[in-house]
């Protein structure tokens, strides 16, 4: 449908906590998912979240088959997620770099629950349970973030392993802003 603006770290917009969905299967919807799809895939990304669009809703996206900006990383399902909840499988943590739309240029190294289990709706209104490890485990936990106020940046415990995506992964300077 169109490609919408991404709100940048500093906009107040992002800190706000997202409204759930309380009506499914509308054309409302429909048309925020399709903006959400078009506008990860023009900025190259792994997932996006409707408050990095300035919608205050509980609604994330994410998923892709090969990332040019996480070229390591295993396949996600393309995945609607919304009025999501998250609980963490046990206490083990991976640390991984991670980047934002919301926080172009800069990357971080973030922990993060290593096993999840998901839940939630899609657009329909059909619920969604899937369990989750690695890398599509940390793209669930970095988008639902997004809709409670919190950027990645929030999430580190050491500051020094933040650093410009250039610096930090020269061979990656060149397929993402980010």
């Amino acid at each position: 449908m169109a490609v919408r603006e991404i709100l940048k770290m500093g906009d107040p917009r992002l800190w706000r906590v997202a409204q759930p969905v309380a009506a499914f299967n509308t054309r409302e919807l429909d048309a925020l998912v399709a903006d959400l799809f078009d506008t990860m895939e023009a900025a190259n990304g792994a997932g996006l979240a409707a408050p990095q669009i300035g919608v205050d809703l509980a609604v994330v996206i994410f998923g892709f088959k090969h990332s040019t900006r996480y070229p390591d990383a295993e396949a996600v399902p393309q995945t609607v997620l919304i009025n999501p909840k998250i609980v963490h499988l046990g206490d083990a943590e991976e640390e991984g770099w991670e980047g934002c739309l919301s926080v172009p240029g800069l990357r971080g190294l973030v922990p993060r629950a290593a096993h999840i289990r998901y839940s939630g709706f899609d657009p329909q209104g059909a619920p969604i349970e899937r369990e989750a490890t690695d890398f599509h485990a940390r793209v669930v936990q970095h988008e639902c973030d997004h809709l409670v106020g919190v950027l990645y940046p929030m999430r580190m415990r050491d500051l020094r392993r933040l650093g410009y995506t250039e610096v930090l992964f020269p061979d990656l300077a060149d397929r993402s802003d980010e």
